[in-house]
């Protein structure tokens, strides 16, 4: 037999001849708890190989080293099996994997002298039921030649079964019904199954439940065995363990005595939105429906609906009505829905009750102001600026069936019901402008949301070339050769997740949850991607410890140590050899790594709210194998944060080990962090946070705290540094960056801990920020603005604070202690600002009232008005300047009006046009298109829009430039009836002279009659193609969903003189329609276009003006208003932020 003394063995042999030893059998490894070769599970697998009573065992590692020479505390037992735990080895040391062996009879039937062989099992009672009985069993002597001693045959006493129940209907097709008369019993029959999580990774103590009654767990290896269960093929188990959905599993019908059941978990899916409900405005005794659309693995079980934060009913399902509705139901409506797993909140939706004769429309207009041409000042205000009027696109009460659906089936909005056509005086002409007179219900514009940009390496700016972005488990789109991307967002999207995932392997998969205009539109967005980690090959069978933090010269934050057999393949088998580890870590002490985090840093917490978190950094596990490169996972991770790298004391007790949702882009709970004390490699003891997780499917994690200290900053965008609330610009990015408090030293510079992105309205933006009311710089944040991949400006903080500016009055302006980034250097970018993230102090009035709001006041961030305190950015204006007959705001597209002198005729699908002029001039002069009805009848001779655009000098060439100038685009007018030709008229200013036309555009215009007359050579007319021509011609045409990208892509192709090729560089010699010639002289800004303004609808440009819903930029050169530019580049400063470079016209 075998003897524990100090992990080792001592056998005693038996007679050689009798007796042989088994094969060697592993059935276990020492992960998890230990190495366990249990004689039970060895006859699960080899029934026929291992003799009933095997006499003895031995025990060697994989490795060929006798147990008792391995210095490990082991255990055996020949009538058991051999167990190794590693809690009982010395520090830092696990089991040694294992293979064990057995002394069994060379012949089973023949065994030592006077042995008796196994007890039969006791035969079933006899007695009657509610009586008593004898049970005998019986065992026969192994040995042919001599007798055994000791009875062959034993009694005892038992009782009978339980009587049946006289109102049992239960009938078995196999077996008995039990005493419960809830499920039928077979007796003869023994259950045995194994159960695996997400992984494949073994599943401990998963729960086997029948009929809600628990039945039993899994062992350590995931094995379970259930006698008496029938295999009727009717009888379901329910299987269950942590973190997974439960699995409802049919035992398949058998005859056999024993049946197995291999089982596969999946993790548990957490609860998300797919639909919020959406907002109605409805008349009095009308009737309103709410649903509300939520999945998850399970499936929700209860819904329930709150009006005003207030509770309707319990138990109620996805759809709330609302019938014969009254003034006071009018408010916000939210559906929470619970499961298992957890619950969750959607979006609030907004019910508008209306008296049944109220207006469901204000019909008077809103202000709204537009820039005019510098020579048509009012006379009674001397004001550049007109009030055109708007409506706001609210929801109104249209006229709707009286079906009850959820989503109405025609969407009504306020929109514009008249308008009146004015002349506006100018200086020698008059400037046609509709107004609008009343506002009404409309069919509200249909509209379609779109976000695109560019993935490109958060360190050097490669781009992701030719990689792909999935949205719910389900590829959309991909990147191209620049990393340029455009998704259309899927409508009644709540929550718009995206996974961008490289071919080349270069880069880390990224998720991003993406703001998106709801109202329509698109929107700009630069992914940062981080650079995956050059794998490092570890072995599978020893301890690994990898080393995260990637700070300069300070010491890494996290350790993650692999226990020796922690790999598995998909299969759920182990996985023996070496292993390529590849884990990024992106380091929250470098704040340019912030633009790179996953996804938004939010989950969900126990009562459904999403819930923010700051994380100590994040980090992206691959493991494969070093041969075939098979993606392994892992179990029994440990992880281990060094506690100095957490500087808010309060955050220790709190951290907690997350994984991201790649579909909902929302952080799951793995694990807590726990304090503890190691000695780590020779240094002194040091304190860490430490976790245990497993690596499952999932392979990106984040060490994070939830944060209830929370506010909101409010921020608005504008199209100059006038800051008129006319001008504010919808579609901006705003993006913060949460800082942690200041360390103390130098040597450790500030870590963020958050970054957040919010799209601004026609209201500004609220952004969700951490905050304190104790110390006003606890927390502090830098505060950036991007519209179209342009970087817009802060307001100045220096050589002193102007709070006018600003848009922030003292003292709090000092308290958040406004820093614009080149507050003391000026040579960096004037692009973001900082502040303190002080929460206001109630019982201080000028604190009260933004721009930093309480969490609790968000409706009030949202709602503030322009006069309210509040930070800003501005475009830089430049030389270009619009002007539409008819307003529309390219910000919002639901502005779009039904007129025949719109400049955009259908929604949904605008077609941006533009022709690449060449000056030969010595001076960069403005040109001009004035574009009219030219074909229709009901447009023929009236003004639908100017535009002015100021040249580019070449770079290469002495006195040329070029400009690629819009005009409004030949085609189908609102009506979709009949096309217009638009009179295009192009005018240099000046003294030009045309020198050329395009040989092959003059051949079309003149194959495509009616031909436009030219007699003036000071100009260019034509009536506008109405093909998309292209670079052979020099006209530039694009169609897309949204006005500002199909203007960005038709520039782009103009300045580059091709029909499919971009350029940020003017070429003025490529794909050019007309050449003009003009004089020496540069005309002066105030006598711009004074050869045009003999004609009416024309007028003159200003430099820096703007039209409706067009933000231009102004140059910022050293000489002077009319100085030349020294080269041809756009949108380029230099570090101190002037503009070196000339550049094209920017989209917003």
């Amino acid at each position: 037999m075998f003897n524990q003394s100090h992990g080792s063995f001592h056998f005693i042999p038996a007679t050689p001849a009798n007796y042989e030893w088994t094969t060697w059998f592993n059935v276990d490894h020492p992960g998890g708890r230990g190495d366990y070769e249990q004689l039970e599970a060895i006859r699960f697998y080899y029934r026929s190989r291992v003799c009933p009573t095997p006499r003895a065992l031995e025990a060697r590692t994989t490795d060929w080293v006798p147990a008792r020479e391995t210095g490990e505390t082991v255990h055996a037992d020949p009538t058991v099996g051999f167990w190794c735990l590693n809690e009982e080895q010395g520090p830092g040391r696990n089991c040694s994997n294992y293979s064990v062996r057995f002394l069994c009879p060379k012949d089973y039937s023949e065994v030592l002298q006077g042995v008796w062989g196994a007890w039969t099992v006791w035969n079933l009672c006899p007695a009657p039921c509610g009586q008593v009985g004898v049970q005998v069993r019986s065992r026969s002597c192994q040995s042919n030649t001599l007798s055994c001693s000791g009875p062959k045959v034993e009694g005892r006493s038992c009782d009978g079964p339980e009587c049946p129940r006289t109102d049992c209907h239960l009938q078995c097709t196999m077996g008995k019904v039990n005493a419960e008369c809830e499920a039928c019993t077979c007796e003869d029959h023994v259950l045995l199954g194994s159960v695996r999580g997400a992984g494949g990774l073994v599943a401990v103590g998963a729960t086997i439940v029948r009929l809600g009654k628990l039945l039993t767990l899994t062992d350590h290896n995931g094995h379970f065995r259930i006698p008496g269960v029938c295999p009727d093929g009717n009888t379901t188990l329910t299987i269950s363990v942590k973190n997974h959905s439960p699995l409802d599993v049919l035992v398949p019908l058998s005859g056999e005595p024993t049946s197995v059941l291999s089982i596969r978990l999946e993790r548990t899916e957490k609860l998300r939105v797919l639909t919020n409900p959406e907002s109605k405005a409805r008349r009095e005794g009308h009737s309103a429906v709410f649903c509300c659309k939520v999945s998850g693995t399970p499936k929700p079980e209860q819904f329930q609906w709150f009006h005003n934060n207030t509770l309707l009913e319990r138990g109620s399902d996805s759809t709330l009505i609302l019938k014969d509705l009254r003034p006071e139901q009018s408010g916000e409506y939210y559906c929470s829905a619970s499961s298992p797993a957890g619950a969750i909140k959607t979006k609030p939706a907004l019910l508008t009750v209306l008296g049944k004769t109220q207006p469901s429309c204000n019909p008077t207009p809103e202000p709204h102001l537009i820039r005019l041409p510098h020579d048509c000042p009012q006379n009674t205000s001397d004001s550049l600026y007109y009030d055109v009027g708007s409506c706001p696109g609210a929801t109104c009460a249209g006229q709707l069936d009286n079906a009850s659906r959820c989503k109405d089936n025609v969407a009504f909005c306020c929109g514009v019901a008249k308008m009146a056509k004015r002349e506006i005086m100018c200086q020698g002409y008059q400037l046609p402008t509709m107004v609008v007179t009343a506002c009404g219900c409309k069919k509200c514009v249909e509209t379609k949301a779109v976000v695109y940009g560019r993935a490109v390496a958060a360190d050097t700016g490669e781009p992701m070339r030719f990689g792909h972005i999935f949205m719910n488990g389900v590829r959309v789109s991909r990147t191209g050769y620049k990393g340029t991307f455009s998704v259309q967002v899927p409508a009644e999207t709540a929550r718009l997740v995206l996974t961008f995932v490289d071919n080349m392997q270069k880069f880390v998969n990224t998720t991003k949850v993406l703001p998106f205009k709801s109202r329509g539109g698109a929107i700009y967005h630069e992914i940062k991607l981080l650079r995956k980690k050059e794998p490092v090959t570890i072995s599978s069978t020893e301890t690994n410890t990898l080393e995260l933090g990637e700070a300069e010269g300070q010491d890494p934050m996290v350790q993650i140590e692999i226990p020796p057999n922690s790999f598995y393949k998909q299969n759920g088998e182990v996985f023996v050899g070496n292993v390529k580890a590849s884990v990024t870590f992106l380091d929250p002490r470098d704040v340019s790594t912030a633009a790179a985090a996953q996804s938004d840093l939010n989950f969900v917490g126990e009562a459904g709210d999403t819930l923010p978190l700051r994380t100590y950094g994040m980090f992206s596990v691959d493991f494969s194998g070093e041969q075939g490169g098979e993606p392994l996972n892992a179990g029994e991770v440990k992880v281990f944060l060094d506690s100095d790298q957490v500087k808010m004391p309060e955050h220790l007790n709190t951290m907690k080990l997350w994984s991201l949702n790649p579909e909902t882009g929302l952080w799951e709970e793995e694990g807590r962090l726990q304090m503890e004390k190691k000695r780590r490699r020779k240094r002194e003891e040091r304190t860490f946070l430490i976790g245990n997780m497993e690596i499952r499917e999932r392979r990106l994690f984040n060490l994070d705290v939830p944060e209830n200290r929370r506010c909101y900053v409010k921020v608005r965008a504008f199209r100059s540094d006038r800051f008129m609330t006319s001008e504010q610009v919808e579609g901006v990015v705003v993006s913060l960056i949460n800082m942690e408090p200041t360390p103390g030293f130098s040597t450790n510079p500030r870590a963020w801990g958050r970054f957040d992105s919010v799209i601004t309205g026609s209201n500004g933006a609220c952004l969700p920020a951490f905050c304190d009311d104790q110390r006003a710089d606890a927390y502090s944040a830098y505060v950036m603005a991007n519209l179209g991949g342009e970087e817009l400006e802060a307001v100045s903080s220096s050589p002193k604070l102007n709070p006018n500016h600003i848009g922030v009055p003292q003292p709090f302006l000092e308290k958040l202690n406004y820093r614009r980034t080149d507050h003391e250097d000026t040579r960096l970018k004037k692009t973001a600002f900082s502040i303190n993230l002080a929460k206001p102090n109630s019982n201080t009035p000028e604190e009260s009232n933004g721009p930093i709001y309480p969490f609790e006041r968000l409706k009030e961030c949202e709602e503030a008005p322009f006069s309210a305190p509040h930070f800003r950015f501005s475009r830089v204006e430049g030389d270009r300047y619009d002007y539409n007959t008819v307003p529309f705001n390219e910000d919002d597209p639901m502005s779009w009006t039904e007129d025949y002198l719109s400049w955009w005729p259908k929604p949904m699908e605008y077609r941006a046009c533009y022709i690449k002029v060449k000056l030969n001039s010595p001076h960069e002069l403005n040109v001009r298109s004035r574009n009219m009805g030219g074909t229709h009848p009901r447009t023929v001779g009236q003004l639908y829009g100017l535009r002015d655009t100021r040249s580019i000098r070449d770079m290469d060439l002495n006195n040329v430039s070029a400009v690629c100038l819009e005009f409004k685009c030949s085609g189908m007018l609102y009506d979709q009836e009949r096309v217009d030709r638009t009179l295009v008229k192009v005018i240099p200013q000046g003294s030009c002279k045309r020198e050329n036309v395009n040989t092959i555009l003059q051949e079309y215009l003149v194959n495509h009659l009616p031909l436009a007359v030219n007699n003036d050579t000071n100009e260019f007319t034509m009536l506008a193609p109405l093909d998309p021509l292209g670079h052979n011609y020099g006209i530039y045409t694009v169609t897309d969903q949204d006005p500002r990208t199909a203007k960005e892509i038709a520039l782009g192709r103009c300045f580059d003189g091709t029909s499919d090729g971009t350029s940020r560089v003017m070429k003025s010699t490529q794909g050019v329609a007309l050449t003009f010639t003009c004089g020496d002289r540069e005309v002066s800004q105030q006598s711009v276009f004074q050869s045009s303004q003999s004609s009416p609808g024309q007028s003159g440009a200003s430099k820096g003006g703007r039209g409706d819903g067009w933000p231009s930029r102004r140059r910022q050169r050293e000489g002077g208003a009319n100085a030349s530019r020294s080269n041809r580049k756009r949108t380029t400063r230099d570090p101190a932020g002037r503009r070196t470079q000339s550049r094209r016209q920017s989209i917003p």
